[in-house]
């Protein structure tokens, strides 16, 4: 039971499994419960997303041993995390999902510092993390844009 539990949380669902571009598909399904967290005062979100994250770790550590792989391709619960922060304090209107989407898989992709190093860390610290740090990133760069549309 925990086995199926830990494979079905860190891949969304068994989206991981998606044969093509994993990472994209689990973003794409991130866009869902964003959409429903973007109705939440900025506390909330921030909570639950903090929640999400905690639990995407745990999950995601369990998942190295069941997968056999330091960062399995099919975790995707890390995009879900990456993503929810990409859009914090971002109003849910399909331009800037749409954005939101191409600067987090754009930053997730590159990896620019300190990300790659962050990456490194153990567990699912690394798997996390590194995704956390990419939509940190996501969401400077649409804040940016979005003040001057």
């Amino acid at each position: 039971m925990k086995t199926w539990l830990v494979k079905f949380l860190s891949t969304l669902g068994f989206v991981g499994y998606s044969p093509l571009a994993p990472g994209t598909v689990g973003t794409l399904l991130s866009i869902i419960p964003y959409f429903f967290l973007s109705k939440l005062d900025p506390v909330y979100y921030i909570l639950s997303v903090i929640l999400i994250i905690i639990l995407s770790i745990i999950v995601s550590s369990f998942s190295i041993e069941i997968f056999e792989s330091q960062d399995p391709k099919q975790v995707v619960a890390d995009e879900l995390c990456g993503f929810l922060v990409t859009m914090f304090l971002v109003s849910p209107s399909l331009l800037n999902i749409l954005l939101g989407f191409v600067l987090f898989r754009f930053f997730d992709i590159i990896k620019p510092l300190p990300i790659r190093k962050i990456e490194q860390l153990p567990g699912g610290f690394g798997i996390v993390l590194d995704d956390v740090a990419a939509g940190i990133y996501s969401c400077i760069v649409i804040h940016i844009i979005l003040s001057f549309i």
